[in-house]
């Protein structure tokens, strides 16, 4: 019997992004895998993008907030609508392949498959090219290196969060997969008790993964199955801001999963260190520091630490969301986008 996969997308402000990502999953092969509920949370988008929302072939129900969850919130928000025993979280800037699901769907039927409870595929680009497709669960020698730049200058000391392309050039198991094609299997979900909503953006996926491992359920990177992602359409829009959340979540993650003491040095590295080295590196790449913004940011993060709840919605709007950029085709099959 043909496995069945429900589906959660959640959308804010993603343009017509959105209708071509459930295109592409209405035209996908279906055999190994087939598409159950798609459901789309819309978090108040503000542009349009979750508006009639018809596409022919999908089971399609759309949640409308009235205001912004946050995307952990969002996520379990969709998932407890959804049945089947796999759920697939999927950004609305992403785009499958036409054989994406059979391929995913074929490894599901082997027997290896049977101790992952997490499964990803390769990002590339609109040209094929590898994006972004697996990371290593942080470590506070991951989060120093990127907190100084240290992970460019001492790469063997100070590895990179992101896996590069050549360590991806096959399947097999991976500490993390991201987020943006994020299967897993739904009994794994309900024990976990889906995403932590602490994280409102930002890291979600990374804590769910690890407490996945710990309960032995690893995760896997499937080389062959391929999803153009466009990569940052909503968090974009965020401006400074989003650097903001992403120093709440990171905080919140090593505060949860490592000794406090490494937690406070890392943490100290977040307030003292980190505005001066992207200070410095913006100089240095040809960028107008933008020293304003930055100090601001901090200030909010302070102000969040001295609170101590998760955070919210950034402290401070962006400006009017921008209509996203119309995602660019990709390739309709393996030929064609190795040819490119």
């Amino acid at each position: 019997m043909t496995p069945l996969v429900d589906v959660v997308i959640v959308n804010w402000n993603t343009g017509g992004h959105l209708r071509t990502c459930l295109r592409s999953l209405a035209r996908a092969d279906q055999s190994r895998l087939r598409v159950g509920e798609v459901v789309v949370v819309d978090n108040a988008s503000s542009d349009g993008s979750a508006q009639d929302l018809r596409v022919t072939g999908l089971d399609l129900r759309v949640v409308r907030n009235a205001g912004n969850r946050g995307f952990a919130s969002a996520c379990n928000q969709g998932a407890a609508l959804c049945r089947s025993d796999l759920v697939l979280f999927l950004n609305p800037d992403t785009e499958l392949y036409p054989d994406t699901l059979r391929v995913t769907g074929e490894f599901l039927r082997t027997p290896g498959a049977r101790r992952f409870g997490i499964f990803g595929a390769r990002m590339v680009d609109a040209r094929g090219r590898p994006r972004t497709s697996c990371s290593r669960l942080p470590s506070p020698r991951i989060y120093a290196g990127g907190m100084t730049g240290l992970d460019r200058l001492a790469p063997a000391l100070f590895p990179p969060h992101h896996l590069r392309p050549e360590e991806l050039s096959r399947s097999g198991e991976v500490d993390q997969v991201i987020g943006a094609f994020f299967l897993v299997r739904r009994p794994l979900f309900a024990e976990l008790g889906g995403f932590d909503e602490d994280y409102f953006l930002y890291l979600e996926e990374v804590d769910f993964t690890l407490r996945a491992r710990r309960l032995g359920w690893a995760s896997y990177f499937n080389a062959e199955a391929w999803v153009y992602h466009a990569e940052a359409i909503s968090s974009t829009q965020l401006g400074p801001w989003r650097h903001y959340l992403l120093l709440c979540s990171r905080t919140r993650y090593m505060f949860r999963h490592w000794p406090k003491r490494q937690a406070w040095l890392l943490t100290g590295l977040s307030l003292a260190v980190e505005p001066v080295a992207r200070l410095v590196g913006a100089a240095l790449h040809g960028q107008s520091p933008n020293v304003r913004a930055t100090l601001a940011v901090q200030r909010a993060f302070l102000g969040w630490l001295r609170r101590g709840r998760p955070p919210g919605p950034p402290p401070v709007p962006p400006a009017r969301a921008r209509q996203a950029a119309p995602p660019e085709p990709v390739p309709a099959t393996h030929e064609m986008r190795r040819s490119v």
